[in-house]
């Protein structure tokens, strides 16, 4: 019988204590009153996204109209067109071969992330 008992007071208990806890008050000083104009609320905070970006360390700024010049003399956008197509130049050194690490890693399965193909 003593069981039977426990089985429901253990969770009216935590029940009971869980909603005492949601149910006490928000203190009122926390949050301004919105209808009140002479409420004091924080100031507002302005942080650009592009005042994180590093800026250029190699010569400063160039005038917009002296980098369109520029661009124009060496033949537009048709030169860096040309020069994307350009192969990668072939590096000084042989790239090394790593050894296969001894972590336990295996190879990423084929497929459907090693799921079974019909």
């Amino acid at each position: 019988m003593p069981h039977r008992i426990s089985r429901w007071l253990v969770p009216i208990a935590l029940s009971a204590t869980t909603l005492a806890a949601h149910s006490q008050p928000v203190p009122k000083a926390a949050q301004p009153d919105p209808m009140d104009a002479q409420a004091h609320v924080p100031a507002l905070v302005y942080l650009s996204a592009l005042g994180r970006i590093p800026h250029d360390q190699s010569g400063g700024l160039v005038d917009w109209r002296e980098a369109n010049d520029t661009v124009r003399r060496i033949g537009g956008w048709r030169a860096y067109a040309r020069e994307a197509q350009q192969p990668e130049p072939a590096p000084s050194a042989p790239v090394p071969v790593l050894a296969k690490p001894d972590s336990g890693a295996m190879p990423m399965p084929q497929g459907h992330g090693g799921h079974k193909m019909p």
